[in-house]
């Protein structure tokens, strides 16, 4: 099967591909990656590299033979493994690589999402390859993007890649379980990531890496949203790149949307975390869908979960807690309170103020297919 051309693509290579033993980086599978990276450049197509590995190739150098490693050794082991894994990648390449770092915090900012998309874009422009990764050695629990499956995905709608090649320790989604059962079919093509594809989707047998098929599920979903079409591969198998030379599938193919969300509706989806939830009356409901208007405080019949003005938030049915849409607040969960299911007059009135009318405006708002 032909795959569909592409201009600029992601790759996102994991832990268990980069340090296979978790003992220092290993040129054992990445040779043949580089290779198909040179290779594409040479015909004059555009990659960014999202690698994982940064603590696995650090461990080495820190005397803990427990499994369970403190988070403040873990990330003291991704700031020295960070180095090793630029090292081991630059080598492989004539061409100068950079490094970007970043957390969900960043990526959830307007303003440093955009940021990040000129940077990678100017590094593009200037024959350099942007090699990608989550900065462990700073990120906390809720900055954290938490695998590097789903960043990829990000980094793939920030920078309007066409393709996402997914490198794993597995050839793709398969009918069940191959590791269980021995006569697993490969899935060659999705055309819709659905419950039933969600279910499929098993835990990962590696002990290096985090990310599971799951993670890698629902990283092909934030991608083919965008309009990028998305392969999971074998990478622990040099041939995997010598087929998709030839522009032929190696593996599973997610394909792409048709009508792809534009680039801020996509990140209102799918890369901004819903701090808490409004609930909303059912004539509210069909303003939303039908009339594309914005949110507006009569119509809101509680609120749940603290949040500040400018967080993420969800819509969802009063009645039977449907989720309905997500936007940006421009209210917090305190003064909402207050002011629900009131007119501007009667606030105005009660309050002394004249309030801004749209508590999410139509603009910072997506919403969710109907069910």
């Amino acid at each position: 099967m032909k795959i569909p051309a592409w201009r600029r693509a992601v790759i996102k290579v994991g832990s268990a591909l980069i340090a296979p033993d978790g003992n220092g980086c290993s040129s054992k599978y990445l040779l043949a990656i580089a290779r198909f990276i040179n290779e594409c450049r040479e015909r004059g197509q555009e990659i960014v590299l999202v690698s994982s590995g940064s603590v696995a190739a650090g461990r080495h150098h820190f005397n803990h033979e427990d499994k369970h490693v403190p988070v403040v050794l873990k990330k003291a082991m991704a700031a020295v493994g960070q180095t090793q894994v630029m090292e081991s990648w630059a080598r492989f390449f004539d061409f100068p690589c950079a490094q970007v770092l970043m957390t969900h915090d960043d990526l959830r900012d307007r303003e440093r999402y955009i940021s990040i998309r000129n940077s990678v874009n100017t590094l593009l422009e200037h024959g350099i390859m942007p090699i990608a990764n989550e900065n462990d050695a700073l990120a906390t629990d809720d900055l954290k993007v938490g695998d590097n499956d789903n960043l990829a995905a990000m980094v793939a709608t920030v920078v309007d890649a066409d393709a996402l090649f997914i490198c794993s320790d597995i050839d793709g989604l398969f009918d069940k379980d191959p590791n269980k059962h021995k006569d697993a079919t490969l899935i060659p093509v999705v055309d819709e990531i659905d419950q039933s594809i969600y279910a499929l989707a098993g835990g990962s047998a590696s002990t290096v890496g985090t990310g599971g098929m799951r993670t890698k599920v629902e990283a092909a979903e934030k991608a083919t949203t965008h309009g990028i079409d998305t392969y999971i591969l074998n990478g622990r198998k040099g041939s995997k790149f010598e087929v998709l030379l030839r522009n032929e599938n190696p593996g599973t193919l997610f394909k792409a949307k048709e009508n792809p969300l534009s680039n801020k509706k996509h990140w209102l989806r799918h890369t901004l975390i819903a701090q808490g939830e409004i609930l909303v009356d059912s004539d509210t409901i069909k303003a939303l869908r039908e009339e594309g208007g914005s949110l507006l405080s009569p119509g809101i019949v509680d609120i749940q979960g603290n949040f500040d003005r400018g967080d993420a938030v969800l819509i969802r049915s009063a009645e039977n807690m449907e989720t309905i849409a997500k936007g940006i607040c421009r209210y917090s969960s305190h003064e909402l309170i207050h002011i629900k299911g009131q007119t501007d007059t009667a606030i105005a009135e009660a309050y002394g103020y004249s309030p801004i009318s749209e508590v999410i405006h139509r603009d910072d708002l997506m919403l969710w297919s109907k069910k």
